[in-house]
């Protein structure tokens, strides 16, 4: 999954400016992850001329190394967790009626992840053609800013290749794993979320240090793919900062499906072994493992961009301070994505970088309004939610009224065998428009999109409950939970 070559421009053997190849590119947009390929197509349709550098591939991280590869991941591991529970449903395994299905599978997570890589491959040559038919100019190599106006192109050497100026520049640079020091990731035992896909074998036992959205999904993932799994997290709770109640639901999960989780416990160190690997945790306690996976977030790429020779403002955390339309504290240069530490979202990117091509082109624009941002975790089962959350209503950030419908009532989630699940709404007392809700379900990363359209058009809960419904369908509790809102509410 190296860089994808053939760029669309050939480079001169010694550095010079690259408006000496031609029309000056009036858009410069470094890194090509969704903040920049989506910017770069939107300014190409209006006609601007515009030059990408990349260096590691296409698509960034999120089609490379992360969110494409992860999915993929977790789309296998999903048949396998329906298939655990099939004898539920009457199905047995035709040797054995003994043992359900799931357990006569085996999975070849050497042909899994070449599936994986393959997958992400086909994408970024997707975005290349994208890009290449829209007209847009694309090098291999690493942006660097020289100045408010001007940016370098560098070989993976360090060396100048060429150079521009531009009238328009955007940094979507992304961010990279981070790591303990006293853990070193060596992509065979002790790994980042960009190393697990190359692993020939699925690990035995695997310990997955951090409880976040990428902690979560992957000791899911591995869990239902077979391995033993344990979690470390340092909060009393899997997934801080997300809604409660649909935390609760997944450790609930894990640990009916065998998923240990060492709660309030903080890894010091990691180290190999002969045949694996020992985590300490900073009480002194040892974690035995085969392999390690550190998921403690990510650290945003602008070291060394020239952000200080262009004057660009960096908060403490690293990140480039950007406003809602992705203006950066200097003229004529915007940022987004993970670098801009915004939301860490695919999706939040490419609007980040709509919206700077928009802005710096003179359309008018729509700022980022992060109560319509709508997100998702992929795990068994998946937690989705968009808008005001109950914790902004409990501690009087937010004015609402919340109603929460299980889905054991559900005629579909019965028909499923769905173990889990539930949907929350959060409307505005008075007007009873929905400002928020939480999707807790088998593809709840699909069926947010009903209140994600309410909480954008400012719909009603009565209008969500007047809205006809599949039946038998899971929407139709999305419907139902609105109906019962909006009862209790003229009560």
């Amino acid at each position: 999954m190296g860089a994808v070559e053939d760029p669309s421009i050939a480079l001169p053997s010694d550095p010079r400016r690259l408006d000496d190849l031609g029309d000056q590119p009036r858009v410069v947009i470094i890194g090509g992850g969704p903040g920049g390929y989506e910017a770069a197509l939107t300014a190409a349709r209006h006609g601007a001329d515009v030059l990408l550098i990349e260096e590691r591939g296409l698509g960034g991280a999120a089609v490379l190394t992360d969110v494409v590869p992860s999915k993929t991941l977790i789309a296998t591991a999903e048949v396998l967790d329906q298939v655990s529970t099939s004898e539920d449903l009457g199905i047995r395994d035709a040797d054995d009626l003994s043992h359900p299905t799931a357990q006569s599978l085996t999975v070849d997570l050497a042909a899994v992840n070449a599936r994986v890589r393959e997958l992400a491959a086909a994408q970024s040559a997707d975005i290349h053609r994208s890009l290449d038919e829209a007209g847009v100019q694309v090098i291999d190599g690493r942006g660097r800013l020289l100045g408010p106006d001007e940016v370098e192109v560098l070989d993976a050497a360090g060396q100048q290749i060429a150079r521009c100026r531009a009238e328009v520049v955007l940094l979507a640079v992304g961010a990279r794993p981070r790591e303990l020091e006293t853990a070193a990731c060596d992509g065979e035992r002790i790994l980042n979320w960009t190393q697990l896909y190359g692993l020939p074998t699925l690990p035995e036992h695997l310990i997955v240090v951090g409880s976040g959205v990428t902690g979560a999904e992957f000791a899911s993932a591995y869990r239902a793919l077979g391995s033993e799994v344990t979690l470390v997290s340092s909060r009393d709770q899997v997934l801080p900062g997300t809604d409660a109640d649909a935390a609760e639901v997944l450790e609930n999960a894990f640990t009916r499906r065998g998923v240990t989780v060492r709660s309030r416990s903080r890894a010091a160190a990691a180290r190999r072994t002969e045949d694996g690997v020992v985590v300490t945790l900073t009480d002194g306690t040892e974690i035995v493992g085969s392999h390690a996976l550190m998921a403690l977030g990510g650290i945003p790429r602008t070291v060394d961009l020239g952000l200080e020779a262009a004057g660009v403002r960096v908060k403490d955390s690293g990140h480039i301070d950007t406003d809602r339309v992705s203006r950066t504290s200097v003229r004529g240069i915007y940022a987004a994505g993970d670098c801009t530490g915004v939301y860490p979202l695919a999706s939040v990117a490419a609007m980040q970088g709509r919206i700077a091509m928009h802005h710096a082109l003179g359309d008018a624009v729509s700022p980022l309004i992060a109560a319509q941002v709508s997100s998702a975790i992929f795990t068994s089962p998946e937690i989705a939610v968009v808008g005001v959350s109950e914790e902004d209503v409990r501690s009087g950030a937010a004015q609402g009224e919340v109603m929460v419908l299980g889905l054991e009532t559900n005629p579909r989630a019965k028909m499923q065998g769905m173990r889990e699940g539930f949907v929350k709404l959060i409307v505005r007392p008075g007007s009873h428009t929905v400002i928020g809700a939480v999707v807790v379900a088998a593809r709840a990363s699909e069926l947010i999109l009903p209140y994600a359209l309410a909480v954008t058009h400012r719909l009603t809960a009565e209008q969500v409950a007047g809205t006809l419904t599949v039946y038998p369908s899971i929407t139709g509790s999305l419907a139902e939970v609105a109906r019962r809102q909006a009862l209790t509410l003229e009560d």
